[in-house]
């Protein structure tokens, strides 16, 4: 046997059963659930993300447990809420307690070649040490700005870049040794320090120039203003609303940057359809776990808003796809409704490497659910939270449940209560409906269970010490 592999992989082996399968995990900025074509979009092309949906499982049900992108990346790297790793925009790192148990670091330590390119967006505890226990391969890239300027003077989009480099990892791989690469995107995030429109806000790829350009899209469903202004004033004053005047508050700047927005998407399906053919090239596409999914949820104007980080739907749900070639067939192009997590995810790729799960992970494996397997006792409901201290996001928490959904601002000490199954658009807020009084006491408890499991009250975590630079 290869010196790499682990003795779980040695006994799989041993035993007759499937070898660990390669993972190939795409992860994008921004996108919420129902932008893709195979989610239903009638405007957005995403073909090669379609695909996959196509000979896999697409989850209609996917949500984060806290809609910001440092806390929800985090999460996906340990398996657990924003309440436990404690890491969001402003916060200490990571702990290498934590990181050491990431799905990184411990397929690499299993034997898998592991790889990240693009979109980083965690701290670390232990630096570039911790990193190297994590990633073969480490090639982080930022925003700012989205088009590379390349040693020949010409510039290349951040999204292709990350293609680039991820055919590169898959031409370098052994042939006798699994990988696991994770592809992050920056896009579909916005350019927020350029707030010209469709220049600044969503500056796409050359491969979608033009695309969307002699249509008109049409007005955001949930964007009537008086859904706006029923909301508590807190909100109407929040990032939410502020980044709406940079994006939609114009029906001329809406048609800019909703084109632009979705030329970002499709962008970053392009760039995928690359890698995915530089997959069969390699001779690897019926050997590797394709993973697709977002970071966090997206207002496109909806309720007067801009951004996500709030307790409504369009900030939460993101879109899950998962194919495994050697899944049953009849498994192949399923929607599955199962409630799905970003907290699922490391379990998901641990369960397919034949990796133990840590017994502290709070997320489960989707391994039997895609494959058509009856789980016991799976989640009806999740907490959910967003903590960053930011004046102008309020800090929430609260529980999502396959009925009711429960948020408290708890700053602002506003409540919320939205009954799904009548007011799927939660336009409704039950709170002060003495029908719901019962329901709305088991939501608070039930917040108050789930909160003090994973981390009691909210106490603000001290910001990071930044070591003085060395002079040189």
């Amino acid at each position: 046997m290869k010196i790499w592999m682990s003795i779980g992989i040695f006994f799989s082996l041993a035993a007759g059963l499937q070898a660990a399968p390669n993972i190939l995990f795409f992860l994008v900025d921004d996108q919420r659930n129902d932008t893709l074509g195979c989610a239903g979009h009638p405007i957005v092309k995403t073909p090669n993300v379609d695909g996959l949906a196509s000979e896999g499982v697409r989850f209609s049900n996917m949500f984060v447990t806290t809609s910001i992108c440092a806390a929800s990346r985090a999460s996906i790297f340990t398996g657990l809420h924003e309440r436990t790793h404690g890491f969001t925009f402003g916060t200490p790192p990571i702990s290498e307690a934590h990181a050491h148990a990431s799905y990184p670091a411990l397929l690499r330590k299993a034997g898998y070649r592991t790889g990240h390119i693009g979109k980083y967006g965690v701290g670390i505890a232990g630096g570039r040490t911790t990193q190297k226990a994590m990633f073969d391969v480490f090639i982080p890239r930022n925003r700012n700005p989205y088009h590379k300027k390349m040693p020949d003077g010409s510039t290349r989009h951040e999204t292709e870049l990350n293609g680039d480099d991820a055919i590169t990892f898959l031409k370098d791989q052994p042939k006798d040794q699994p990988f696991a690469l994770q592809v992050s995107f920056n896009a579909v995030h916005a350019e927020d320090g350029d707030k010209r429109p469709g220049v600044g806000h969503f500056p796409w790829p050359k491969s979608v120039d033009g695309w969307y350009e002699d249509l008109t899209i049409p007005a955001p469903r949930l964007g009537d203003p008086k859904i706006f202004e029923a909301l508590p004033p807190f909100m109407k004053t929040s990032m939410n609303r502020d980044r709406w005047y940079w994006r939609w508050d114009t029906p001329e700047k809406y048609q800019i940057n909703i084109k632009a927005y979705f030329r970002m998407i499709s962008g970053v399906d392009h760039t995928i359809g690359r890698v995915l053919a530089a997959l069969q090239a390699q001779g690897l596409g019926e050997d590797t776990v394709i993973i697709y999914t977002g970071d966090n949820g997206y207002y496109m104007g909806d309720r007067g808003f801009a951004g996500k980080w709030s307790h409504f739907e369009q900030s939460q749900r993101v879109p899950l796809v998962i194919r495994d070639p050697r899944a049953p067939e009849a498994r192949r192009g399923i929607v599955d409704e199962t409630m799905a997590l970003n907290i699922d995810l490391p379990a998901t790729m641990l369960d397919y490497a034949g990796v133990e799960r840590p017994a502290h992970y709070q997320g489960s494996s989707l391994k039997p659910v895609v494959n058509g397997q009856a789980v016991a006792g799976w989640r009806n409901d999740f907490f959910c939270e967003h903590l960053m201290n930011n004046a102008s996001i309020p800090k929430w928490e609260g529980v999502r449940g396959s009925r009711y959904k429960y948020a408290r601002y708890f700053e602002a000490k506003v409540e919320f209560l939205h009954d799904l199954k009548k007011d799927p658009d939660e336009l409704q807020n039950l709170v002060g409906n003495p029908e719901y009084k019962e329901v709305l006491a088991q939501m608070r408890t039930r917040t108050d269970a789930l909160r003090d499991s994973y981390g009691g009250p909210f106490k603000l975590r001290p910001k990071p010490v930044r070591k003085p630079r060395k002079k040189k």
